[in-house]
């Protein structure tokens, strides 16, 4: 079996080689001075077991996805899966006015026509996998997170709102410690109280978990209350480390730490989603 490890996945393409005991194929990806991919695949992958790995964020990182898929195919593999650790515009997966179209469901179509499997990681939307015809399965990596976490100890994990409790759930879970999640009271026109709905924090190291951190503005704030409700330590969690408009630091000024898998490639990219994607391709 071959992976294939497309420009934005490297480290978690060759983890997934290493669980899978896989070859990780020779590719050159590059960019021409205008800006267009150029790939090439100089791996024989001729009646081959093929997973192509490749996050498709931002923009620039789905042509090259479409790129390689094209080039394993003209190489005639025995069966393609692709893999996408972090699924680009999967928050535009409903319609609000006329004229929107769904991106998620568009992006799925094209991601499908060139594969014969496709294993979607911590998906923000669990109707994307419906947008699919051919097989496709959403892995979690909370499992992962969670056994990461194991060496640390924390006594409770809890997820920043009611849509995330099952994924907290996933990581205490491992972990055998509580969870709960954060609930919002508003005291006043300017005045919003976060805290656990049943948990008391007070000197305990508590870690919240969710799927993605863009802008880090509920984390933040969320740390700062815990912090004075007497959490001894607070850290961050997330399977996809977007951090857009310089969110990091400002959460490494409040939170302890921060960490994230390597479905995005960062600093933060402690925990590896391989174990839970070669569950899947190995059935």
């Amino acid at each position: 079996m071959f992976v294939v490890s497309g420009s934005a996945s490297r480290k978690l393409g060759d983890s997934l080689a290493k669980h899978l005991g896989a070859t990780l194929a020779e590719t050159e990806i590059r960019r021409f001075p205008d800006g267009e991919c150029y790939v090439r695949i100089t791996s024989d992958l001729a009646d081959q077991e093929v997973a192509l790995v490749q996050t498709t964020y931002p923009d620039n990182n789905i042509i090259e996805l479409f790129a390689l898929q094209e080039a394993v195919r003209e190489a005639r593999p025995k069966h393609l899966t692709t893999v996408i650790p972090y699924y680009g515009y999967a928050r535009q997966d409903k319609i609000f006015k006329p004229g929107e179209t769904i991106v998620a469901r568009n992006l799925a179509r094209h991601i499908e026509m060139l594969s014969d499997r496709v294993i979607l990681v911590d998906i923000h939307a669990p109707t994307i996998p419906s947008h699919f015809t051919k097989p496709c399965k959403a892995v979690s990596s909370m499992g992962q997170i969670g056994e990461y976490l194991k060496a640390f100890s924390p006594d409770a994990i809890l997820a920043p709102d009611k849509g995330a409790l099952e994924r907290a759930g996933a990581v205490s879970k491992a972990l055998g410690c509580q969870f709960d999640s954060l609930e919002k009271t508003r005291i006043d026109g300017e005045t919003v109280v976060m805290k656990p709905k049943s948990l008391d924090v007070r000197g305990k190291f508590v870690v919240i978990v969710d799927d993605i951190i863009a802008t880090g503005g509920t984390i933040i704030k969320a740390t700062e209350q815990l912090k004075a409700q007497g959490a001894r330590q607070v850290w961050a969690a997330c399977a996809h480390g977007l951090y857009t408009g310089g969110a990091l630091p400002k959460l490494t000024k409040v939170v302890d730490r921060v960490i994230s898998t390597d479905t995005l490639e960062s600093e933060t990219s402690v925990v590896t989603v391989a174990p839970a994607i070669v569950r899947e391709i190995k059935g």
